[in-house]
């Protein structure tokens, strides 16, 4: 069985990312989203509302049944050995995300050579989104529910109350 990890910290997850873990199952048995705890991004939401959050958007999607979610702290090749993971899932939006993501995909490399990081591009209507536009529009009253499931605009409209 190919099992993958798509680690992150998932502040909230979007739909971006789902669109993501939707393309890596193709490819893989199974795949388990990693939501990181990761303090030290000084996340909106909690660890465990982030793994809330998380759940309930792959349950509700009705398409990524053969994917789990699990919390984690530490190193993600940890997690990924742990669960005998073959490859760790990451999203490419833009040129500005490769840099980055070869310095995570190269230590990765150095730190467990037997699990390979393998990129995706999301649809053309998220190669723009990320979390922090997310949270960005939703803290200055903006509609969220084209860039994220219902459930996190929910939780979105409840850390972001509507100013009068």
């Amino acid at each position: 069985m190919k099992l993958a990890l798509y680690p992150g910290t998932f502040d909230p997850i979007t739909n971006g990312h789902l669109d993501v873990a939707r393309r890596a199952i193709r490819l893989f048995d199974r795949l388990i989203i990693g939501v990181a705890e990761n303090p030290g991004k000084q996340p909106l939401f909690t660890f465990e509302e982030r793994i809330s959050m998380t759940r309930e958007a792959v349950g509700a999607s009705g398409d990524l049944d053969r994917v789990d979610v699990q919390g984690f702290d530490g190193l993600t090749v940890e997690l990924a050995r742990k669960l005998g993971a073959s490859s760790l899932i990451r999203g490419l939006r833009a040129v500005s995300d490769f840099e980055y993501e070869l310095q995570v995909a190269l230590t990765n490399r150095e730190l467990a050579e037997d699990i390979d990081s393998v990129f995706f591009m999301p649809s053309v209507e998220y190669i723009y989104l990320n979390s922090s536009m997310v949270k960005n529009v939703a803290k200055h009253g903006g509609d969220t529910l084209s860039f994220v499931p219902e459930n996190v605009m929910e939780k979105l409209r409840e850390r972001f109350p509507k100013r009068h």
